[in-house]
């Protein structure tokens, strides 16, 4: 390895991808619990489902950066990942990437964090209050 020194690092560098990967799921939560209606609107859904997944970003956002039960809200996300994938390729036929609107490369991104996150514990560093 060329910078072996940065292991001894590696708790932080996963403490510091739950930060960033909480605090994503979390803002994106907030316009789906404000104004579910809206939202269902934009997606073709229900109400309730939109506050549903909303509730499910949120927590797990929050369980994340804390570390409680990192994996399994690691797994929930992953699963709410896949199913924005899948509406985005064969509901909506967007690309993976475009000019004009958002692709599905952020969605993969969100993905692959999830599952590291759920492969790999998450590292040690937990918060609790």
């Amino acid at each position: 390895m060329v910078w072996s020194n940065f292991l001894a690092y590696s708790d932080l560098g996963f403490f510091l991808l739950r930060l960033v990967l909480g605090v994503i799921f979390i803002y994106h939560a907030l316009p789906k619990l404000k104004k579910p209606a809206n939202m269902a609107g934009m997606f073709g859904g229900k109400a309730w489902a939109v506050t549903l997944l909303g509730l499910v970003e949120g927590i797990s956002g929050l369980g994340i950066i804390l570390g409680i039960y990192l994996q399994f809200y690691a797994l929930l996300l992953a699963v709410v990942m896949v199913g924005a994938i899948y509406f985005k390729v064969r509901k909506w036929k967007v690309s993976f990437s475009s000019m004009d609107k958002m692709g599905w490369e952020f969605d993969l991104i969100l993905l692959g964090a999830s599952l590291l996150l759920l492969l790999s514990g998450g590292g040690g560093i937990l918060i609790f209050f």
